[in-house]
């Protein structure tokens, strides 16, 4: 279990979080999201103890992270992919980890071939892709067999089949009881791997709830109607949200698809498509995190 109480830190006058609080409970996969300059990066060095809490404290499993014994242990971390002496091989490298912690040299042949890197194990770093670094750096964070796993980003630099091999990495640690916490920018990605969600925004707390509840609450469900009567369906469906996507089709926010089947066949209008459409989660962080956004963007 990973526990912030009140985290802050200011560099100067720059607050970057400010009384941050949460639990990421174990037997989940948890996403930690947030847009850029949202103080994620920062909040996770406190958690591993990288930087110090102006402010408030940060546990993991009861104590602050460097109160452990042996640290790689109970908590597996990747902040960095490419924090490695590029003259190393996979292997040295996670040989020298595990012997400066008392793991078993046995462990690093096992994460080797859970991310997929025997064939390459004994070449040097300097010669890795993106893709195969990030693979070496989660393999660093699962060599003590930690109960706790932190991620930022795991998945950048990897192909569609690392996409889908990370994401069935992560249920499987949560699944086994371990406490996960991914930072990502990817939503599709994190709608098909989180179950639970701390969003931050400007350093504070935006949001601590499941995925699914995240996006009832947007209220961005809508519904897609297709009907030679749109200009008539659109006066008889007074404070819905409509938007006109072609002549014959209109996008309705407010009333569901019941609804609107009952008031058209009310009226006698015809309907050629009448399907709901869910929030995305996308959908659901742009609107939490609108004001939050570091820069905004406009269209040229």
């Amino acid at each position: 279990m990973i526990r912030a109480e009140n985290l802050t830190k200011r560099y100067g006058d720059t607050t970057v979080v400010q009384d941050l609080s949460f639990t990421v409970q174990p037997g989940a996969v948890t996403g930690f999201l947030g847009p850029n300059g949202a103080g994620k990066s920062t909040t996770l060095r406190m958690i591993l103890g990288l930087d110090a809490p102006t402010r408030g404290h940060a546990t993991v499993d009861g104590r602050p992270y460097a109160r452990h014994g042996a640290p790689l242990t109970r908590v597996g971390a990747l902040l960095e992919a490419r924090s490695v002496h590029p003259g190393r091989s996979a292997r040295h490298h996670l040989t020298a980890l595990a012997l400066t912690h008392g793991i078993p040299r046995s462990r690093v042949d096992r994460v080797l071939a859970v991310t997929g890197l025997t064939h390459v194990a004994d070449k040097r770093v300097k010669g890795f892709s993106l893709g195969m670094g990030q693979r070496l750096g989660i393999a660093a964070a699962l060599l003590g067999d930690p109960a706790t796993v932190v991620l930022d980003e795991p998945v950048n630099g990897l192909d569609p089949e690392g996409v889908l091999w990370i994401r069935t990495l992560l249920k499987s640690l949560a699944a086994e009881g371990r406490t996960v916490l991914v930072s990502s920018h990817l939503m599709s990605e994190m709608a098909l791997t989180a179950e639970h969600l701390i969003v931050i925004g400007k350093g504070r707390l935006l949001a601590d709830t499941t995925v699914d509840a995240l996006v009832r609450a947007s209220g961005g469900a809508s519904v897609k109607v297709v009907t030679p009567e749109a200009d008539r369906l659109r006066n008889l469906l007074p404070g819905a949200g409509i938007t006109l996507e072609a002549p014959d089709t209109l996008l309705v926010t407010g009333p569901d698809a019941p609804e609107i089947g009952r008031t058209a066949a009310a009226h006698g209008l015809p309907l050629h498509e009448l399907t709901p459409r869910a929030a995305s989660l996308e959908q659901a962080f742009m609107a939490l995190t609108h004001d939050s956004v570091e820069y905004q963007g406009a269209l040229a």
